[in-house]
């Protein structure tokens, strides 16, 4: 009987960015604003939040909503930034819902290190499409993730989809 290897490129990466500390000088959802879209695996900006697909994702579909300006807390935001950042969550989650048919939904904040979030210096919203059983024994005992689609390829989806669905409103305009 020949040996199945499971291939998770991705994880070589995340290990490096764990073993080394993690982020670059300064935080690292600013400077994925100052980036090109593809390369940042940004879907779309409004004026006040962007979405980005989430380079290490629990699933495939994994997007985040990232408010522009940098902010540490939910209750930090402004009206028009919490408007604009459930605006877009309602848009991505349209997106995703259409075009990974999930069963469910995660769509969450967590907020500082204590709340879970891997990056608390800047508040981040996360839109995860989840399936029943979509959890296996490979996260709970490799803590890997086995994914059927790159991110790439997932964003690539998304970004069609996206071109689909009205534009949702970005509350800019109450700024």
């Amino acid at each position: 009987m020949a040996l199945d290897r499971l291939w998770a490129g991705w994880r070589s990466a995340y290990i490096d960015d764990v073993v080394t500390g993690g982020r670059p000088e300064g935080c690292l959802f600013c400077g994925l604003q100052e980036a090109e879209d593809e390369a940042a695996l940004i879907l779309e900006r409004t004026p006040l939040v962007y979405a980005v697909m989430n380079a290490y994702p629990y699933c495939s579909g994994h997007v985040m909503v990232i408010p522009v300006r940098h902010e540490a807390t939910f209750t930090g935001l402004t009206d028009p930034e919490a408007a604009a950042l459930m605006a877009e969550a309602r848009r991505i989650a349209t997106a995703v819902e259409a075009e990974y048919r999930p069963e469910g939904l995660n769509v969450g904040i967590n907020v500082g290190r204590a709340g879970g979030a891997g990056v608390p210096e800047h508040l981040h919203l996360h839109v995860v499409p989840r399936w029943h059983g979509d959890t296996n024994f490979m996260t709970a005992v490799a803590e890997t993730r086995v994914l059927p689609e790159s991110v790439d390829a997932s964003r690539r989806r998304l970004l069609a989809r996206l071109g689909t669905i009205p534009e949702a409103d970005s509350g800019a305009a109450d700024a």
